[in-house]
């Protein structure tokens, strides 16, 4: 006997074929007043959202989980689907349900990802929402980062290392990837994105170019200056490829299309950018650069100033005129009154324009787009008759968009309301109709005074009145002790408990007058806010040219503000490959400083002829690290166009910075933390320029004390001897790299000064010349808590190794290495058993260890002590 087939309504299998055509979306499907979710989508969608999960058929065969909410709470779950890292496909009825006497014609208006968004409960206001786009070339890498919600384009083509680092500063919200690449992309590049993977024929050539010279209506892309980046080029075209298969099809607001020039900004890899902490923190609640100097206005100043913390400058012309405007913005107190008055006026026209676009844009946002552009006039005014030349070109640069402010003014009420169907968005006097119609609308409730008194009169019930319901429309109602005076000719359409309802033919000829009246305004209404959102589309060039002049004001305000507020100085900078800071504070640090404590500012003097390499030692907790980071940071600031954290600062253009900075396992790729910091390391050391700054912390740090010795100062003997001499810092606890100063001319030794009493040690945390003999590594483990009998026993054991011997024989061995030729030897204790207690104890990281630990280590000591008694 046959199998018997499941019986499946129309509209099951409406859905059924739309949902697959959209397998890996999460498809919202619109069933009357409700997005419904069915199956497996029902279950998720329950619980991310919160919301009932139910039965559609409940104990029939075709019985399958459903979950729903109502359509207008669309703006209100659909964010928290795409924070979940879902794609969501939005089913629309396509015709009125009234106009069918079949099922209702559904589609997919919309797919929503991660990356592709113009929900403002989705975006971050000064955060782009990138979708980026990676092609796995022959030779080279191209990829492409596409806002979609801004209209920003931009491209970019290398080794696999540049595009790691152009991932690590635009942190794309989501990643297009050719299928068969899913392997390669994760191994090169982490597991941290959001990646969709999509058919190898997307990826070709020809289609990328015939894809992109159509959107942008050109025969080449040379006048972009992208045209022989074939990498680059498939990339761009995956990404608008993209946009058009989730139905995101109106794009006239992405007019064109950038290169990221490589050449053109300070090279910082991801370990760079992760351990300067510019904009992630490493840690919970840790304060980023961005967090302290970012003083943006408006949300496209906030997306600009982190593009240029990633992106820093190294064309000198370019970093001063950014520094002569912010000199301007501090000398000029009025101009910077104005100018952040008219900015805080300013909403985030940069995305109002990718609204009008694609035609999302709302009444109330049109109005604000109007005042937005309002307030830059008189900014455009002070601008042009400024004395600085880069903000009179600014000035001449801005749009006036006289006739379209006019426009808006004329054509919207300035209270329009968000939603169209609320009524009352067009102004009167833009349509005669219009305004007739909202005459015989509002005159209604005189006619119906007027009427109610008339039948008060005539029929001589007085507590009669006039009402509106959405079944019966209009009615008079009647109290029961009066319906023995109701008139023949009046028509009962409901009995209550104490009155009785009627309709009169003059109540309904009324009533179709009214109801005509209203449903012709929302149609008038909506029809003239179309036109006027349809001219908008011919300004879409020049209010996108505003925001990006405002953007750059707003972040140039900013570094006035940080400038004054906390007395950061103008630096120099110049062509040479000199580096000197005098006073220098950590941007961050000081800031975080409880009141009335001061920074402790230290100069940095590097040059490739005299003072190449500083070797800093000194004790844990004493400030080595901060002396780094705030020496990158400070060139950072500057080649960004801020004024930076010191006295003084003469700065030679860095075109790289290269930080080694902590330990960071990375467990889960099945590196422990001396592979990590190797792996770094041999990044630096192969990609080092005469106008590279290295910050290397604690080499050698993660294996045994010999080794670790010898790799330190192999690498700093490397970075000496290199041809291009790079502009080094090396902080290390290995006081046996004081020694190489006697044998390198330009390694100098300095050390982070520190006070000892009697019963404890200052960190005075100044950088002095000199080296320090000494680690004061059981008094950090003191301040950390440790168990008095643990440093008691550790204070007893190092004065027993410190008797018994001196690292004189180290010191030796790597001099006479070094003297001879260059090449590292292993070194040997006389004692084997005190050689292994010493590397035990030098090995342990006391700054890490806990309690139990360090109670775990001492008995292997004394397990090894009680095998052979000293």
């Amino acid at each position: 006997m046959a199998a018997k087939t499941k019986k499946v309504t129309p509209l099951m299998k409406q859905y059924n074929a739309i949902k697959m055509k959209y397998p890996d979306a999460m498809l919202l499907f619109r069933v009357g007043d409700f997005y419904e979710t069915f199956g497996e989508d029902a279950k998720k969608a329950a619980k991310v959202l919160g919301i009932i999960l139910t039965k559609r058929g409940a104990g029939s065969e075709t019985e399958t989980a459903l979950a729903g909410f109502p359509h207008h709470s669309l703006n209100t779950y659909l964010p928290k689907l795409v924070k979940a890292g879902m794609r969501v496909a939005i089913c629309d009825q396509l015709e009125d349900p009234k106009m069918t006497k079949t099922i209702v014609k559904r589609g997919v208006t919309e797919l929503i990802t991660p990356g592709v968004s113009l929900n403002d409960e989705v975006l971050q206001a000064k955060t782009n929402n990138f979708l980026a786009a990676i092609h796995f070339g022959k030779k080279h890498f191209g990829i492409s980062f596409l806002d979609v919600s801004t209209g920003e384009f931009l491209t970019a083509q290398g080794n696999s290392e540049y595009i790691d680092k152009l991932l690590q500063n635009f942190n794309p919200s989501e990643v297009l990837v050719q299928k068969q690449f899913k392997s390669q992309f994760l191994e090169l590049f982490g597991h941290q994105f959001y990646t969709f993977y999509l058919e190898d024929w997307i990826f070709q050539s020809e289609y990328a170019l015939e894809t992109l010279t159509n959107h942008f209506n050109v025969k080449t892309l040379k006048g972009f200056g992208i045209n022989t980046l074939n990498e680059a080029i498939i990339a761009s075209g995956v990404a608008l490829h993209y946009l058009s298969e989730t139905q995101h099809n109106n794009l006239n607001h992405i007019a064109v299309i950038k290169r990221v020039l490589e050449d053109n900004y300070v090279w910082m890899d991801r370990f760079t950018i992760r351990n300067l902490e510019l904009y992630n923190a490493t840690s919970d609640n840790a304060v980023t650069l961005l967090d302290v100097i970012d003083k943006t206005i408006s949300p496209m100043g906030g997306r600009l100033l982190k593009r240029w913390l990633a992106l820093p400058l190294k064309d000198i012309n370019s970093i001063k005129k950014r520094h002569d405007i912010v000199k301007y913005f501090i000398d000029n107190a009025t101009f910077f009154d104005l100018s952040t008055s008219q900015i805080k006026q300013i909403s985030d026209i940069e995305r109002f324009v990718s609204k009008v676009a694609t035609g999302k844009i709302n009444p109330r946002e049109v109005v604000l787009l109007k005042n937005s552009l309002n307030a830059i006039i008189p900014i455009k005014k002070a601008a042009l008759i400024s004395n600085n030349e880069s903000l009179k070109v600014i000035g001449e640069q801005l749009q006036s968009c006289t006739s379209l402010r006019e426009k808006i003014s004329k054509t919207l009420n300035e209270d329009a309301p968000v939603n169209i169907n609320k009524g009352n968005t067009i102004a009167s006097g833009v349509s005669v109709e219009l305004d007739e119609l909202r005459a015989i609308s509002t005159s209604g409730k005189t006619y119906l005074e007027g009427m109610v008194s008339r039948e008060i009169e005539r029929t001589g019930i007085s507590s009669l009145k006039i009402a509106f319901n959405n079944v019966f429309g209009y009615y008079i109602e009647v109290r029961n002790t009066h319906k023995d005076k109701v008139p023949e000719e009046w028509v009962r359409k409901q009995t209550l408990v104490s009155a009785e309802r009627y309709i009169t033919e003059e109540l309904k000829e009324y009533e179709t007058k009214i109801l005509g009246a209203e449903e012709k305004i929302a149609t008038l209404e909506n029809n003239l806010f179309t036109q006027l959102v349809s001219s908008l589309l011919n300004y879409i060039e020049p209010i996108q040219l505003n925001a990006q002049l405002i953007a750059q004001i707003d972040c140039l305000i900013s570094f006035a503000k940080i400038a004054k507020q906390y007395n950061y100085i103008r630096p120099q900078l110049d062509e040479s490959t000199n580096l000197e800071i005098k006073n220098g504070r950590h941007p961050v640090i000081e800031k975080q400083l409880p009141i009335g404590e001061e920074y402790i500012a230290n100069d940095v003097v590097l040059n490739r002829n005299l003072q190449q390499i500083i070797m800093i030692t000194g004790p844990n907790m004493s400030g080595k690290s901060a002396i780094l980071r705030q020496t990158a940071l400070i060139v950072l600031l500057a080649q960004m166009g801020s004024y930076v954290p010191a006295q003084n600062a003469r700065i030679g253009i860095v075109d790289k910075i290269f930080t080694r900075v902590g330990a960071s396992d990375n467990i889960s790729m099945g590196e422990s933390t001396f592979m990590v910091e190797m792996n770094e390391t041999a990044n630096i050391l192969n990609n080092i320029s005469e106008r590279s700054l290295v910050l290397l912390d604690e080499i050698g740090r993660g294996t045994s004390t010999y080794d670790g010795i010898s790799i330190a100062w192999a690498i700093a003997e490397y970075l000496h001897e290199h041809p291009s001499k790079a502009k080094t810092l090396f902080a290390t606890h290995y006081h046996e790299l004081n020694d190489m100063t006697s044998t390198f001319k330009r390694i100098k030794n300095f050390n982070v000064s520190v006070k000892e009493l009697k019963d404890k040690v200052i960190f005075l945390r100044k950088l002095v010349p000199g080296g320090s003999e000494h680690s004061f590594g059981i008094y950090v483990a003191k301040l950390a808590g440790m168990p008095t009998a643990v440093i008691h026993r550790a204070s007893k054991m190092l004065k027993q190794l410190e008797k018994n011997h001196t690292n004189e024989n180290v010191k030796e061995t790597l001099k006479n290495a070094s003297e001879n030729d260059m090449q590292l030897s292993f070194f040997k204790l006389d004692d084997p058993l005190l050689e292994d207690i010493k590397e035990e104890i030098l090995s342990t990281n006391i700054d890490t260890l806990t309690p139990i630990e360090a109670l775990m280590k001492l008995n292997e000591i004394k397990r090894m002590l009680s095998k052979n008694k000293i």
